[in-house]
């Protein structure tokens, strides 16, 4: 197995983190150790797997769309800390 190197100064730049140097060189160990584990996972033969985005297949649980009654516009108004004909008044958001 290649030795993974990296600079985990400019590592630890790039997540904006302030480390004291007991904590780069504990920092350095656990990044390789978990980089290293990266390079033992590609040596696996991998020809025969399908590429999937999840581990177990996803099924979609929403009901279907049907057609129902609406609220009535009072109804939804009735609530409403500010309204004006018929129409919700809300903050303005975008200058």
């Amino acid at each position: 197995m290649a030795a993974v190197h990296f600079d985990i100064q400019y590592v630890a730049h790039l997540a904006r983190l302030a480390l004291s140097p007991d904590e780069e060189t504990k920092l350095a160990a656990q990044l390789g150790d978990i980089l290293g584990y990266i390079e033992k996972l590609k040596e696996l033969d991998v020809t025969h797997v399908e590429p999937t985005a999840h581990a177990v297949p996803r099924v979609n649980v929403t009901r279907p769309d049907e057609v129902g009654p609406s609220l009535a516009r009072a109804d939804a108004l009735r609530n409403a800390p500010a309204q004006a004909n018929g129409l919700f008044i809300v903050p303005k958001i975008v200058e």
